[in-house]
């Protein structure tokens, strides 16, 4: 299977723009060089969801996360070797945190530092403990959600390399390897640039580059060397020069208008990632974004676009005109198969990056609908209802919206779905939420939020279905039927399977015209409940997937997620898969939708991240 990732798709379309020091800009913010920069994802992560912004602001594409030393055997010095997976993982989620929040598109990097102590022969660091150090850090990083890995700043080639097979026995997600080297134009252990791009191309390496070293110049020597011994693209950081102590604080020289002319004669020589190290900043990459974007339109070459302004169109009905049925709700009522793509919109302002991946399935073809998430595991996301109406106008596609009872009185659910269908959002998937104690107590309450669950999704059902009749719920006319299209949730994999079983019946009563399954991964599973239901379900029913990613992935998902169980043949190839877990994720979400299809009138992806390449990788079986 290709390595269809959307990083090696936009790296083969021109040069991208990387952040700059994340490290010199927490110092700069008051963290002491004796303390535990990584730390900071735990301690103060508003502090580094900050840099991560000023740096997205500033235009870069890729930004890395906050997590170049946090392996076990430098985390040890601070006496947190047992805190690898916490802080690598909320390393990424922050930096995810701060994607949305900007409403970018940047691409997230897991950052891997070498291990700050010698491999044997020369120290006492066994390679079996390298080799679990950068495993533990990678698995953390992959489950935090990256799009890639930068494994940056290397000394000794040798480490780079037992780096680098380490992570690729993990995954087949795209890597950055780069090398520091010293005036000289060699690393500190003495390897030119030319036997370091030999003995990466031998490991198949996305990206060959070099970081931190020196000033720009120095930087661009090196590259320039590693572009001529035949690096596939060639990724430079340099430091802003080199730093001089200055009232007690370190300062490096160089300026962002130096960094901006160095920009153009690194993209001129054929460097492909340019971005900063030590000493640089988000002023450092604006300057570099003006040469960036000026070097690119003079070449002609497509760089970041942001979404164009959106075309809002609400649906026009003369009065006492009979509400047409949607067209999801048509093509679920002819019996055909229909497909979905699950988003969950952001957690700030701007929808850039939500609209980039709802443009994507829109223009694929494949998919009949976009489902978007209603704060799903209780974590403050925009409104599912402006996300979906954002949607619709800017893609013509219809959406699904997750409706819940969690946030909304009695009242406010009325209201809210009144306005959802002025607004052309009617394929309503009725559901009961997340309780606040699912989220954190940052992300969840702001000081005491408390669901309101004035009702359930039964009782919701039954209000939707009777504003299909005409009336709200106190039996009051509201004008004319109205056309929503009721699904409901269904968990086949509950242990209380009965009182599921029950409920579902319920749900059916309540007016439901359409099921989503929670993800299945096991047909036996569907099989058991369909007993139990002890019936025949006379509606369509679209198949959940979560297409896995990693073994990792895997389990966190069947043991820290409610309402997701994995079979324990799942499980079992997903640990054998190795560094393909991607791939065999994929296939076996594709096996299983072929075993499946003729029992389903549907299926619903629900890829992690948003990742919507995989989604739709998925439904090419189709």
């Amino acid at each position: 299977m290709s390595r269809n990732y959307p990083f090696l798709t936009r790296l083969s379309q021109g040069p991208i723009l990387a952040d700059g020091a994340m490290g010199t800009q927490l110092y700069a913010r008051g963290v002491r060089l004796s303390d535990c920069f990584d730390a900071a994802n735990l301690d103060r992560p508003e502090l580094v969801q900050a840099i991560h912004l000023d740096y997205l602001r500033a235009g870069a594409e890729l930004i890395e996360t906050n997590s170049f030393g946090a392996n076990a055997i430098k985390l040890a010095r601070h006496n947190l070797a047992d805190q690898v997976r916490q802080i690598n993982r909320q390393a990424a989620r922050i930096a995810r945190y701060a994607r949305d929040i900007a409403g970018s598109s940047a691409f997230i990097a897991g950052s891997i530092g070498p291990l700050g102590q010698a491999i044997a022969p020369l120290g006492e660091i066994t390679p079996t403990q390298a080799r679990d150090a950068f495993l533990a850090q990678a698995e953390a990083l992959i489950e935090g959600g990256v799009d890639l890995l930068i494994l940056e700043t290397f000394a000794d080639l040798n480490e780079l390399c037992l780096a680098i097979q380490a992570v690729q026995s993990l995954t087949d997600l795209p890597i950055i390897a780069q090398a520091t080297f010293d005036e000289d134009g060699r690393t500190p252990r003495g390897q030119t640039p030319i036997k370091v791009v030999g003995a990466l191309l031998d490991l198949n390496v996305d990206v060959i580059g070099v970081n931190c070293s020196v000033g720009p110049q120095k930087v661009l020597e090196v590259a320039q060397q590693m572009i001529a011994a035949g690096a596939p693209y060639v990724s430079a950081m340099p430091n802003a020069g080199m730093p001089t102590h200055s009232g007690g604080r370190l300062l490096y020289l160089s300026t962002p208008t130096y960094f901006g002319r160095m920009t153009t004669e690194m993209l001129s020589a054929g460097v492909r990632i340019v971005g900063g190290c030590c000493g640089t900043t988000p002023d450092h990459t604006a300057a570099m974004k003006a040469s960036f974007d000026a070097y690119c339109k003079n070449k002609q070459i497509p760089v970041q676009i942001e979404p164009t302004p959106l075309r809002i169109t609400i649906p026009k009905e003369e009065k006492g005109q009979q509400v047409q049925p949607t067209a999801f709700a048509q093509k679920l009522r002819a019996g055909k198969f229909v497909t979905s793509i699950e988003l969950s919109p952001p957690k700030g302002f701007k929808a850039g990056a939500l609209l980039r991946a709802a443009r994507q399935i829109a223009e694929s073809g494949v998919a009949d609908a976009i489902n978007v998430t209603d704060s799903p595991m209780a974590r403050v996301r925009m409104s599912a209802l402006a996300a979906c109406f954002m949607i619709q106008a800017q893609t013509g596609m219809e959406t699904v919206i997750h409706f819940t009872t969690r946030d909304r009185s009695l009242m406010g659910i009325q209201a809210d779905l009144i306005g959802a269908h002025a607004l052309g959002v009617r394929n309503i998937l009725a559901l009961t939420g997340d309780p606040p104690s699912s989220g954190t107590a940052a992300e969840n309450n702001f000081g005491g939020s408390r669901g309101v669950f004035d009702i359930d999704s039964v009782g919701l059902a039954r209000i939707i279905n009777a504003m299909n009749q005409g009336h709200d719920i106190a039996g009051t006319e509201i004008g004319q039927p109205a056309g929503f299209c009721l699904g409901v949730a269904v968990d086949p994999t509950k242990p209380d399977v009965e009182t599921e079983a029950a409920r579902l019946h319920a749900k059916i009563a309540a007016g439901a015209e359409f099921i989503m399954t929670q993800p299945i991964y096991d047909l036996d599973v569907w099989h058991r409940f369909l007993a139990v239901f002890g019936a025949k379900i006379e509606i369509p029913v679209l198949l959940g997937l979560l297409p896995l990613l990693s073994d990792r992935h895997a389990e966190f998902l069947h043991n820290e997620i409610p309402g997701i169980t994995l079979s324990e043949e799942a499980l079992a190839r997903m640990r054998a898969a190795g560094p393909n877990g991607r791939a065999e994720g994929i296939k076996m979400a594709q096996e299983f939708l072929l075993q499946a299809k003729d029992e389903f009138q549907g299926v619903y992806l629900m890829p992690s991240y948003n990742r919507v390449d995989i989604a739709l990788e998925v439904l090419q079986v189709l």
